[in-house]
């Protein structure tokens, strides 16, 4: 028979375990850095991630121009200089810097995202 302490452990190691997994950047190849500009192709502004679709821009020797990129969730992104849902508007030029997916060929995860003159750090 299961005691209190131990059915406590098992639940905090399956709710930490599963917040690892889902936050963490071991997917993610943070020892290869992408710095690209482009156009917002789509958005999903929300919690607990913001996406937006994105199409680099000005540089034909990409092997992927056309990403999904994870961003930070909105609270922390309007915490960090995003003032409304406007600033990622279909349609308008970004630059991403980020880390692609080391299994996903066109998903990134942004460390940073610059809108007009507005820097806004994700991590």
């Amino acid at each position: 028979m299961y005691s209190i302490k131990k059915t406590f452990f098992i639940c905090t190691a399956f709710v930490l375990g599963g917040f690892v997994l889902h936050h963490g950047w071991a997917n993610y190849d943070q020892d290869t850095e992408l710095d690209y500009e482009g156009i917002i192709l789509s958005n999903d502004i929300g919690n607990p991630h913001t996406f937006i679709d994105f199409q680099v821009i000005g540089d034909e020797e990409v092997e992927v121009n056309e990403w999904e990129v994870v961003l930070a969730p909105v609270t922390r992104m309007r915490n960090r200089g995003m003032t409304d849902d406007s600033m990622l508007a279909v349609g308008d030029t970004v630059r991403v810097v980020g880390y692609p997916h080391r299994s996903i060929e066109n998903e990134m995860r942004a460390e940073r995202i610059i809108i007009g003159d507005v820097t806004i750090e994700l991590r």
